[in-house]
């Protein structure tokens, strides 16, 4: 029986989330005419609205808080009563304080990191894709990397002046000295909070666009690399199988939500890598073999099981494998709804870190430490780490409650980054990092961000182990690559909203690091000053079934400098499939 419409073929649904088959014209579209618009609104008070309130909260209950302390302070000279009561309210407002402050810091980052920066970033790229149109391809790159640290000195000005402005006109509503009447007229106070809130934000987005700016113009821009010579007998080397962005689906004939039917279909190319893999081991062995993320297409339960089950067959690759999580894995609120909302209260966003990091604990459970950034120390390993939580985790994966979210949220925060310990003092080390923003959107489900605690704990790790080479992985690019883009939103809304921030610090920590991610789906080996940068190709995306796709292994050699050489990778190309002529299906 021959089928008039194929269905192993996929039709138009396949391509209905695709970035690849439709333009971000389209999808907004879609997301504006799909979108729930109470559940949207009540989002936006959850995450943007309330922290601005809670912003301008702080300097008006702070002053009400000093004025009752220096009242009492005053009246405490009479007697001793007066004096326990006064030391009742500095204890209270000392504690209560300190909370404040510590709520009034996690929401400015949280606003800056997803409502800030980006805005910066999407001006940078918008103004770079502009001028590298106009440059002349003969241009040198000595000339274009000029041109990209002159024009983020540009996106900084244009962002910071339209941002200081704006706080001026608000200005004369504000209100940053309170009293306790105040307290008897919540809504005048919450008007003046908010307009705080609003001067806050904007002032420091004016402020930080002209820093970040500077900062961009004035740091080494990304190069392509000459790859080293091959380091004479008695150095050290490690070889590396990168793969990333396998996209594992949880369907026979399932297509990827990102590329539809110009992508590959099922899971045959993922098993195909693997098995390229474990013969390239079995004749030259491998050290490592890292995925820098998005090992499953949308983080469901039976894509991860379609992965394991291919991993099954290869116990040599798993003894060597480390995985990561990439945005795929842990924010794509629904496959085939880009205007699906996950509110910030729901299970379903903790079920997919709950997935993850049941993946990595039987991945990598025993070989990776967790990095106790309290005490400045490293921990247990993973599998240790979890025992304590090992029922919470069963429960709340069983009923999706919302006793266990807070407790789940807080487990997910404190694993990152794990550490793959050097076997010798002057051995690799990997770390492993969480680069995904914090996001309840499946538009915006690509963003990146690196914690400022995740920075902390690669300072720990590095003096842990001082003499230590080091490699870092994560999922999204920490730089946009010095290469033109067909698409300005090929370079927009993808990459680390922080990603000069952390290069500059990880070259202060790690000089002579290899940095190694995904996401792109494309490869490009660079630097940006002393760390060299690593892009994987996807060796599942952007290719149907009959064309070829490929990975990397990579050579790293301790360097002279106390860091790693990178060696020209080895190319491993996976080959394409013929496709079926006839359509037939029984």
């Amino acid at each position: 029986m021959a089928a008039i419409i194929d269905p192993r073929q996929g039709d138009a649904e396949d391509d209905a989330s695709s970035t690849k088959q439709r333009s971000l014209l389209s999808l907004a579209g879609s997301l504006l005419a799909e979108i729930s618009l109470p559940k949207l609104a009540l989002t936006w008070v959850l995450l943007i609205g309330a922290p601005a309130l809670l912003l301008g909260l702080a300097p008006l209950l702070a002053s009400i808080w000093l004025s009752t302390v220096s009242a009492k302070l005053a009246y405490a000279l009479s007697g001793l009563g007066s004096a326990l009561l006064l030391a009742g309210v500095v204890a209270l407002g000392w504690y209560g304080g300190t909370r404040l402050i510590r709520m009034a810091e996690h929401n400015f980052w949280a606003l800056n990191s997803l409502a800030v920066q980006p805005v910066y970033a999407m001006a940078r790229e918008a103004l770079r894709q502009l001028a590298e149109s106009l440059l002349a391809a003969t241009a040198s790159a000595e000339r274009r990397a000029a041109l990209r640290a002159a024009i983020a000195a540009v996106a900084g000005l244009a962002v910071a002046v339209p941002a200081a402005l704006l706080a001026m006109l608000v200005w004369p509503q504000t209100r940053w000295v309170g009293t306790a009447a105040d307290l008897a007229m919540p809504g005048q106070l919450a008007l003046a909070a908010l307009a705080n809130g609003f001067v806050l934000i904007v002032g420091y987005f004016a402020a930080a666009a002209l820093v970040w700016g500077f900062a961009d113009a004035t740091m080494a821009q990304p190069r392509d690399i000459r790859f080293a010579q091959p380091p004479e007998p008695g150095r050290r080397r490690w070889r590396i199988a990168h793969l990333s962005d396998i996209h594992t689906v949880g369907e026979r004939y399932g297509f990827r939500l990102e590329s539809g039917r110009a992508g590959s279909r099922g899971n045959d190319r993922v098993r195909h890598a693997l098995a390229r893999l474990d013969a390239l081991h079995a004749a030259q062995p491998l050290d490592v073999v890292l995925v820098t993320g998005d090992v499953t297409d949308a983080g469901r339960s039976a894509e991860w099981a379609e992965f394991f089950d291919a991993l099954a067959l290869y116990p040599a690759l798993a003894e060597r494998l480390l995985i990561l999580p990439g945005n795929h894995d842990v924010n794509v609120v629904d496959r085939a709804n880009p205007a699906r909302l996950d509110m910030p209260f729901s299970p379903n966003k903790r079920l997919r870190q709950l997935r993850t990091i049941s993946a990595m604990a039987a991945v990598q459970g025993g070989r990776v430490r967790v990095v106790d950034v309290a005490a400045g120390r490293i921990g247990p390993t993973l599998e240790e780490a979890l025992a304590p939580h090992r029922a919470a985790m069963r429960e709340f994966a069983d009923t999706g409650t919302l006793r266990h979210i807070l407790a789940m949220a807080d487990l997910w925060a404190g694993l990152f980054p794990l550490v793959y310990p050097p076997d010798t003092e002057d051995g690799l080390g990997l770390i492993l990092l969480d680069s995904n923003a914090d996001t309840h959107f499946s538009f915006t489900n690509a963003l990146g961000l690196v914690s400022v605690a995740q920075v902390r704990g690669i300072e720990i790790a590095k003096a842990h182990y001082p003499a230590a080479r080091w490699l870092v992985g994560l999922h999204h690019h920490v730089v946009e690559y010095p290469m033109p883009a067909k698409q300005l939103s090929e370079r927009i809304g993808t990459a680390l909203v922080n990603g000069s921030w952390f290069v500059r610090r990880l070259q202060r920590i790690l000089p002579g690091a290899v940095v190694m991610h995904g996401h792109r789906h494309i490869d490009w080996i660079g630097a940006c000053g002393s760390l060299r940068i690593v892009s994987a190709p996807s060796p599942v995306m952007e290719a149907t079934d009959d064309k070829p796709t490929h990975f990397l292994i990579h050579t790293l050699a301790d360097g002279a400098d106390g860091g790693l050489d990178l060696l020209e990778p080895e190319r491993i190309v996976i080959a394409g499939e013929p496709v079926a002529a006839a359509a037939a299906i029984l």
